[in-house]
């Protein structure tokens, strides 16, 4: 029997979750253990991302190949729902996992059998997307800047930012935008630089074109992809040389080299050299301190 494991990941305009795509393997899982032939299909988007021997684009489907056709996850509500009856008219439809709002609904209706979540006078189940077990991704941090005017025609911030967002798209990785900037008005902002700080401790590497997005990593230990935006280099090319650690130039950013430098922060290399970082970070800035007090020295004594 060939089982089709549809969703809200699955059509164009639909709204893919996490939560969808956890709860579509679990479904998978399960079936294909029970030794059902099962293909999971998906938006153009998600196909992106899963293209395995199982997996799909939803318009690619021949309705006709299909025994059972299952919509897993989210709301039982709306045309996307109501089209998929429609595509699987001649196979059994069935939903599990779901919200049921509206029994009565053309969109839960049309189903064979609904298997839901959570309805009206049902008890609430956990999640399926609860089951599946999960690889560890590495978690990345990125820390761009892109004013710095100050460095006129020899600003690369532009297409330095335009060839990291490309790699960056193409990363396996959790990648999390983060700022330096502080502002306690706006919660989505960090407002101290401890708020900051405890994000990057809990980081796997850092990306940053900005030179406390190094500096920051590098006090907590965590390997940096430092890439300087400013051609012929800038404050985070002298930034990286104080602490001897390596900088990508703007006019080599690539992907080759972009992918080996994010290697080598994986590495045990890597690891080893952020750790060493660390260890001297509380001595940074000795020097500027001690000829701080020997300008003051010298005005008290005048």
């Amino acid at each position: 029997m060939r089982v089709l494991l549809a969703g809200w990941s699955s059509v164009l305009h639909g709204e893919a979750t996490a939560g969808d795509e956890l709860a579509t393997r679990a479904v998978e899982e399960h079936l294909l253990a029970a030794g059902h032939d099962v293909v999971s299909v998906w938006s153009p988007a998600m196909s992106l991302v899963r293209a395995g021997p199982r997996d799909q684009r939803y318009d690619d489907v021949d309705p006709r190949r299909v025994d059972v056709a299952v919509w897993v996850c989210g709301p039982l509500a709306g045309q996307p729902v109501r089209e998929f009856h429609t595509r699987f008219a001649h196979s059994r439809r069935l939903a599990v996992g779901v919200s049921v709002l509206d029994a009565s609904d053309p969109a839960v209706a049309g189903f064979d059998a609904v298997v839901p979540r959570d309805a009206a006078g049902v008890v609430p189940q956990r999640d399926l997307a609860a089951r599946p077990p999960v690889e560890h991704a590495a978690v990345v941090g990125v820390f761009l800047t892109h004013g710095q005017g100050e460095y006129g025609d020899r600003r690369r911030h532009e297409q330095v930012s335009a060839g990291l967002a490309t790699w960056l798209g193409g990363l396996d990785a959790a990648t999390l935008e983060l700022e330096t900037r502080l502002d306690p008005r706006d919660w989505r902002l960090p407002a101290r630089a401890e708020h900051v700080a405890a994000v990057v401790a809990r980081l796997d590497v850092v990306v940053s074109t900005r030179l406390h997005g190094l500096v920051l990593a590098l006090r907590a230990g965590v390997p940096c992809v430092a890439v300087d935006p400013v051609g012929g280099g800038g404050k985070v090319s002298a930034q990286a040389r104080a602490w001897g650690w390596p900088v990508l130039p703007a006019d080599e950013v690539s992907p080759a080299a972009l992918d080996e430098r994010f290697a080598w922060c994986r590495s045990r290399t890597g690891r080893d050299a952020a750790r060493a970082a660390r260890e001297v970070a509380a001595t940074a800035g000795e020097a500027q301190l001690a000829s701080l007090d020997s300008v003051l020295a010298r005005r008290t004594a005048g």
